[in-house]
């Protein structure tokens, strides 16, 4: 997953980041209202973990409000990121609040990180209408071990490979653009180009033989895994 973390607390964020990217997902960070508003616009992102107690003016004179102005904005435009916002706060009203506002899940400070992880996992799945498993003739993907395998051994891919099959297998049979796949696999310094792309696509070709499983070029669309004929 590509998720958004946004967490003024220096600390805390580089350590969630780094929990959430030690289970092998990609994060972008944000701590302020504007870093968020900014970056939630201009990049697709799997789920968004939003800290309810961001502070209201990153810089002086800004207009931006509050986290919860940036969620209200996100889904007055459309957006249905699924979001969990985590918070300090106990008051009823206050999560109520963050609900209302489009948040579709809450986590009180303090929390386990494992718990953070299995909650954005839930909140993906509910989302998409995908489960922790998913097979394609021998390919099967176990999304909560985060592991492939072909007829029960396991398929051992590099990290950016790894994701390129996991999209491709969410669903299977579902076909991926190459700017969905560019989107997610890149980061803002290192754009991920097309020959990249299809290098990482050559190389799945030949080790998903023997699977039962093949990726077809869609041509002026991206990419389908689909059964071998």
């Amino acid at each position: 997953m590509r998720i958004l973390l946004v967490e003024d607390d220096a600390v805390l964020r580089e350590v969630i980041a780094r929990s959430l990217e030690h289970a092998g997902h990609r994060v972008d960070t944000a701590g302020s209202v504007q870093d968020a508003a900014h970056l939630w616009r201009v990049q697709p992102f799997d789920a968004v973990l939003l800290d309810l107690n961001l502070p209201r003016h990153a810089r002086a004179g800004s207009p931006m409000g509050n986290a919860l102005t940036v969620l209200r904005e996100a889904r007055a435009r459309g957006d249905r990121t699924p979001v969990l916002v985590l918070t300090a706060r106990n008051r009823t009203e206050e999560r109520i609040d963050g609900l209302d506002s489009g948040a579709d899940d809450y986590l009180g400070k303090p929390f386990d990180l494992a718990e953070v992880e299995a909650r954005l996992r839930a909140l993906v799945r509910r989302a998409t209408g995908t489960d922790d498993r998913a097979r394609l003739a021998d390919l099967e993907l176990d999304r909560r071990a985060r592991r492939f395998s072909v007829g029960g051994s396991p398929l051992d891919l590099p990290a950016r490979e790894f994701e390129v099959l996991w999209e491709l297998m969410s669903p299977p049979g579902h076909a991926v653009s190459k700017r969905e796949l560019s989107d997610k696999l890149s980061g803002f310094d290192d754009a991920l180009g097309d020959n990249a792309l299809e290098a990482f696509i050559s190389r799945l070709r030949k080790k998903l033989a023997g699977s039962g499983a093949s990726i077809r070029t869609l041509r002026g669309i991206g990419y389908l895994l689909e059964p071998e004929a």
